[in-house]
């Protein structure tokens, strides 16, 4: 204990000697953190019972911190009580800060307020741990320090204004009452495991060895070491290898100690987590697979909001905000509707992911909790039979109710607390089910969030809703939280939270140059210089340095065997190892004598039972002839006939996402709709003709009026404001453009206007839907299929045609009264690139649009006349209907990954496990092995 010199030093055994003294001993062992703390208590009930006892007293080991507030509340629940402060919590501390930073100058110029509260907060623990705020006084300083003594100033005024403190001052307002018998001092005090020693904490023990109480130092007996560096190709590699290492060391010895330090813990935790969880249990996941306690730990938290059970609370607040402050992300309002901690999520389970599904296809990326709620109501009253969740509903008007009743106004955060708490019985959290142990754990430290944001009524003023979920979702997020757990052998620790802590077997990973020794991160408020005279821990490479060396040496002397080890690569960067290191003889990965560990894939190949079952062939449909649904039976079996069983007879789908505003099919939509009302009106080119000027302009603003009406009438939030007049003018703008097309072709009259009827090919019916159809004044009809995007006559051609819409009506006569289609026409509505483009049965019919052997496409050369199109079309459509038929279920995308790219069926065909594996081009062509 380098900076515990100034105080006698006695060895590790003695001090658990000591301790087996009990409550007359008077001793007491303060730590640097809980972790260290519960590990002496650990070292300690091991000693005791290998001594064959069945009992003692627990050993009085603690963090220095909580011996400070253990010797606060002696004093404050005595006749001292009237000279102490009282102490504040983290979030009223916090909620302080911000307050301050927020009403000052420079405050209001940030573009927020609490990270720079944070900031100042901790400049001010720092500057009180180490003295430094006498010196700061006349420091030579730049703006950031002189915001912070700006900021510091008005604090300090405030809490002596309101007899505060806080956890950075509070040995300073114990020191002067020690003398005070009300405090129960030890006799016997141990600092144990400290590297480093503040002056805050210097003077703390040199006061109570005034007043005194013996005080000694203490720490872990250094072992001797086999001590080996090992390098791996990538983290990933090493992370998997230090899982394998530790199971294999666990199997070796069940009760030994084993430690793994991750440096970037904090960033690295998930891929930590995974690698350990795959290693350890690789089954850990499955449904049905029996709970166990996985025997390892991670040492750092996470903040509680990120935790589902607190998450789905602050979602349920969020969406009752929406009420009067504005919607949120969709995103946000569908993973409310899918949680499990509101009432009914196990009733309505399916029923409620069926909603989720449809609700993403008529909502915008962002949805209020009035809107949230009549969406629900149009889709259960639809013509789609989505099912009714009664309980969502019921509970969501619940919500909206309170939310109009008791959101408005400012109150005091006490007030709002009660109101949180009521939000959530009636939102049904924590939801029906019983909750697991984690889950409880999570349930009560959120309850005590809501309890700490109460007690901001301490220091803050009143506030309307929306800063106070704002405040709630912060204390959530600042609060680190771990569900308690049994004790485990194999312990995954950050780097101050491995400090003193002894061990079996130590693995340290993640040493390479650029993270070992840590780069400094002195705090921006107080002058670095001044920093770096008082010794701050990280103010300045050279203490970062100092430190960190200090910490090598405790690790390799921290356990029997002790591992090293570090990437040689990230991507295409090469790694080099840590210089702190570097001495160390390099091992090979292959020197650990590692055993391979079965992996998840593994052992369900291990286990498999065989049964070969063709999956290219579906049931034949039970009726032939039935009815399927639309054209995009054709068009899914000739892109992929498992696409076509999958959508049009399991009725899988793809969940959408709400796209921003209008997406080119909204767009492609809205000019349909708008196109059938014009011609509905029109009736034929003579009457677009006698059509000009105003009556033209009403026709066109009424048109365009009524698509945006139909549109909005299940997408309410697809557009509104001042993007639909926008909108509203580009399609008049369009439109008329497109009718000026128009009156250059030979007169015609629209005979059909989306319109539907049955079409029968390879014992398939489909209903069959067309944009339009007009009669040719030459003779014969045209069919009209409208298109916003790329349109190519290339898409009716060949086997399999991408696009068989039109070639369908084409060959099943579908004039009216089923005369003959003379032409099949794609409409380009396009600003810029208006364009009719198609095939007809003779030269003339329609502008632009010519016989088969004027096509430019190289497919059209196949086709001698119209009728040998026709007949080909035809032998198509019946060789796609009968693969539908007969069930016909192949994966079989017709142009590749070209055909997968938008689909959604993915997951499902396992399209990405069947491909082969595909060498990389510019390694065959460098000659690499792959």
């Amino acid at each position: 204990m380098a900076s515990g010199a100034e105080f006698p030093v006695i060895p590790k055994s003695e001090l658990l000697d000591r301790l087996a003294g009990g409550r007359d001993a008077r001793l007491t062992v303060v730590t640097p953190n809980q972790r260290l703390a519960g590990a002496l208590r650990r070292d300690f009930d091991a000693r005791q019972i290998a001594k064959g006892l069945a009992s003692w007293e627990t050993a009085d080991v603690l963090p220095l911190g909580a011996l400070v507030e253990r010797l606060y509340e002696d004093a404050l629940y005595s006749e001292l009580a009237t000279q102490l402060p009282i102490l504040l919590t983290a979030a009223q501390e916090q909620s302080l800060w911000e307050d301050i930073v927020r009403s000052s100058e420079a405050g209001r110029a940030l573009a927020s307020a609490p990270p720079a509260a944070a900031l100042a907060r901790e400049a001010w623990q720092i500057a009180h741990a180490w003295r430094l705020m006498p010196r700061l006084k006349g420091y030579p300083a730049n703006d950031d320090v002189r915001c912070f003594a700006d900021w510091a100033w008005r604090y300090e005024g405030a809490t002596r204004r309101d007899r505060h403190t806080e956890r950075a001052r509070l040995a300073d307002a114990v020191a002067p009452q020690l003398a005070h018998g009300a405090l129960r001092k030890p006799g016997t005090l141990v600092a144990y495991g400290f590297d480093i020693l503040d002056a805050q904490q210097r003077e703390l023990l040199a006061a109570l060895a005034r007043h005194g109480v013996e005080v000694l130092a203490c720490g872990p007996q250094p072992r001797e070491s086999a001590a080996r560096r090992v390098a791996f190709t990538s983290s990933r590699d090493e992370i998997r290898a230090a899982a394998r290492w530790a199971r294999a060391r666990l199997e070796g010895d069940p009760h030994a100690r084993i430690g793994v330090v991750v440096p970037d813990l904090a960033n690295s935790r998930n891929a930590v987590r995974r690698a350990f969880t795959q290693v350890m249990e690789p089954g850990h996941a499955l449904p049905g697979h029996p709970a166990r306690t996985l025997p390892f730990d991670l040492s750092l938290g996470e903040p509680l909001s990120s935790y589902p059970l607190a998450a789905a609370a602050l979602l349920a607040l969020d969406l009752a905000r929406s009420a009067i402050a504005g919607p949120i992300e969709f995103a946000r309002a569908s993973r409310l509707i899918r949680s499990p901690f509101i009432a009914g999520a196990e009733s309505e389970l399916a029923q409620r992911a069926r909603l989720d599904a449809e609700l993403r296809k008529v909502a915008g990326p962002r949805i209020g909790l009035e809107r949230l709620r009549r969406a629900i109501a149009r889709l259960s009253a639809s013509e789609e039979r989505v099912p009714a969740c009664p309980l969502l509903a019921n509970r969501l008007a619940g919500l909206a109710a309170m939310a109009k009743d008791r959101l408005h106004g400012a109150r005091r955060p006490a007030e709002w607390g009660r109101a949180i708490s009521d939000l959530l019985d009636a939102i049904g959290f924590p939801g029906e089910r019983p909750l697991d142990s984690a889950e409880f754990q999570t349930l009560k430290k959120f309850h005590e969030a809501i309890s700490g944001f109460a007690a901001l009524d301490r220091v803050a003023a009143r506030m309307r809703f929306e800063e106070a979920f704002a405040r709630l979702a912060r204390i959530a997020a600042d609060t680190l939280f771990q569900p308690e757990a049994p004790e485990v052998p194999i312990q995954v620790l950050g780097v101050l939270e491995s400090a003193g802590l002894e061990f079996d077997h130590l693995w340290v990973m993640g040493l390479t140059e650029e993270a070992w020794p840590m780069p400094a991160r002195p705090n921006p408020f107080i002058p670095v210089a001044l920093q770096r005279s008082a010794g701050v821990p990280e103010s300045s490479a050279a203490a970062s340095l100092a430190l960190d060396e200090r910490i090598t040496r405790g690790w390799l002397a921290a356990a029997r065997e002790v591992v090293l080890s570090h990437a040689l690569q990230e991507g295409d960067r090469e790694l080099a190892p840590s210089p702190l290191i570097r001495a160390l003889a390099q091992s090979s990965p292959a020197d650990l004598a590692l055993p391979e560990c079965e992996t998840l894939r593994d052992a369900i190949r291990r286990a498999r039972t065989e049964e070969r079952t063709p999956d290219t062939s579906a049931p034949a449909l039970a009726a032939p002839g039935a009815s399927t649904g639309g054209t995009g039976v054709f068009r899914d079996q000739a892109a992929c006939p498992f696409r076509a069983f999958a959508i049009h007879r399991l009725g899988a789908e793809g969940l959408e996402t709400p796209p921003p505003g209008l997406d080119a099919a909204g767009r492609g939509t809205l000019l349909h709709v708008m196109l059938a009302k014009v011609w509905e009106e029109l009736k034929s080119k003579a009457r677009l003709e006698a059509l000009t000027g105003d009556g033209l302009d009403a026709l066109l603003a009424r048109a365009a009026e009524h698509a945006i009406a139909r549109l909005r009438s299940h997408r309410p939030d697809a557009i509104e404001g001042r993007f639909m007049e926008l909108e509203r003018a580009r399609l008049a703008k369009l439109a008329r453009a497109w009718l000026e097309l128009e009156r250059e072709r030979p007169g015609f009259e629209v005979a059909a206007i989306e319109s539907k009827r049955p079409v029968s090919f390879g014992g398939v019916t489909v209903n069959a839907k067309l944009d339009r159809m007009d009669r040719l004044e030459a003779g014969g009809h045209a069919v009209l299929d409208y298109k916003t995007g790329s349109a190519s006559v290339g898409d009716w051609l060949g086997p399999r045609p991408d696009d068989p819409q039109l070639p369908l009506y084409a060959v099943s006569r579908g004039g009216p009264g089923g005369e003959a289609v003379s032409a099949v026409v794609f409409a380009r509505v396009k600003a810029g690139e208006m364009a009719l483009k198609g095939i007809a049965r003779d030269e003339g019919l329609i502008p632009g649009v010519g016989t088969v052997d004027k096509q430019r496409s190289g497919a059209a050369k196949q086709y001698a006349s119209w009728d040998d199109l026709l007949e080909s079309w035809r032998g198509e459509l019946e060789s796609l209907g009968r693969e539908f038929a007969a069930g016909e279920a192949r994966v079989d995308p017709k142009r590749g990954e070209l055909t997968c790219r938008n689909c959604g069926l993915k997951p499902l065909c396992r399209i990405n496990e069947r491909a082969p594996l595909r060498l990389d081009a510019r390694a065959d062509a460098e000659g690499r092995e792959t």
